[in-house]
């Protein structure tokens, strides 16, 4: 049965494929198979691709010392602006200062409403987001000034941030009013700025800042600790601190080593850099601070004595590689002086440079820059 059964099946496929039609349904067959063919070879061809995994960009979560609170910030990319690192001082982009950013500040419970800097989740520190922009990698020598007593005079304080180069830092009295406007045209104009903080002087008490928010001999740690936060959350957007105020310089409370360390250690712990105002001073420790080199505005204060002193800082900065002036008030004559200083500075060879590029590291853990 078998064979008749294939016999009959062979017979019926020859009269299925005789004559045009049986060619056309062969043909046609043929036709089919290519396709179907043609279609399983692509499937089976398609290669297996392995997407990786998406970055994490989940947000990174960093524990507030002081507030207790949890900030949620994402990491962004470094740019050319952030050439230098994170943990240095100053800024290599030109162009206004920043405006103060909520990432770098934090409430202090011990006086609500005030806000004291910080440094950010992702690292950023106030003196490097809030200086002013220069590129340190210029081989000329460098001078800075420090022009000090802003705020205290509204007039004086505008014509100083205005006509004065941007390279000049300002140094902000924590005793001024609303200082919202000055310190805004501050940042547009590309001048970084220090808060200035009250520390005990010589001569005091017949030199006295005050005594409420000066940091003294007499107090324990703890109670200077609480001044110089409250003075700390007056102001936001400054890139340092000094104790230049006025014409009083501290000169007792940071000769008072115990003392003075309590305020470093809180200026290194929220990214700040500390301007000594006592001339000639050595390096100190835990944070980046530097001491003045000569005093611009000491009395005599005329045209003849401010030109000599500003062309002696000029030749300190030639033969050092740098130098350091500060003015203790932004008085009309002095602004003159120096402002036609600074414009001869070119000529001669050297650059004026903000105060954020010049501060050194902390004698702890010094290196060269």
């Amino acid at each position: 049965m078998t064979l008749v059964a294939s016999i009959v099946r062979a017979s019926s496929l020859r009269n299925l494929l005789a004559g045009w039609k049986g060619l056309a349904r062969f043909w046609g067959l043929v036709l089919l198979l290519l396709c179907a063919g043609r279609f399983i070879l692509q499937i089976v061809a398609v290669p297996i691709v392995l997407t990786p995994p998406a970055p994490d960009v989940r947000p990174h979560l960093a524990d507030e010392e002081s507030s207790g609170a949890v900030t949620l910030s994402t990491r962004q990319p470094r740019t050319h602006g952030a050439a230098l690192s994170l943990d240095r001082p100053g800024r290599v982009t030109p162009g206004p200062v920043a405006n103060p950013d909520p990432s770098l500040m934090e409430p202090y419970l011990g006086a609500p409403g005030l806000k004291l800097p910080r440094i950010a989740a992702d690292g950023r520190r106030p003196m490097g987001v809030y200086a002013a922009g220069f590129d340190p990698s210029g081989l000329r020598p460098q001078v800075g000034i420090l022009m000090g007593g802003l705020g205290t005079n509204e007039v004086d304080s505008l014509a100083a941030i205005m006509n004065l180069p941007a390279a000049v830092t300002l140094a902000i009295s924590p005793y001024a009013g609303d200082l919202t406007r000055l310190l805004s045209i501050s940042r547009s104009t590309g001048h970084e700025y220090l808060l200035s903080i009250p520390m005990e002087p010589q001569g005091y008490p017949f030199n006295d800042p005050d005594d409420k928010y000066s940091l003294m001999t007499s107090l324990p740690s703890a109670e200077n600790l609480d001044r110089l936060r409250r003075v700390l959350g007056r102001i936001s957007g400054y890139v340092g601190v000094t104790n230049a105020l006025a014409q009083m310089r501290g000169e007792r409370l940071t000769g008072a080593a115990d003392q003075l360390d309590v305020a470093l250690e809180e200026f290194e712990h929220r990214g700040l850099f500390f301007l000594d105002a006592r001339i000639g001073e050595p390096l100190l420790t835990h944070a980046w601070n530097r001491a003045p080199d000569l005093l611009i505005d000491d009395d005599p204060v005329d045209s003849v004595t401010l030109d000599q002193r500003l062309n002696t800082l000029t030749h300190l900065a030639m033969d050092k590689g740098s130098a350091l002036g500060i003015v203790y008030l932004p008085r009309p004559l002095t602004r003159e002086r120096l402002a036609a200083w600074a414009n001869s500075l070119s000529s001669k060879g050297v650059v004026l440079a903000p105060i954020s590029a010049l501060v050194r590291p902390p004698a702890k853990q010094n290196f060269e820059r």
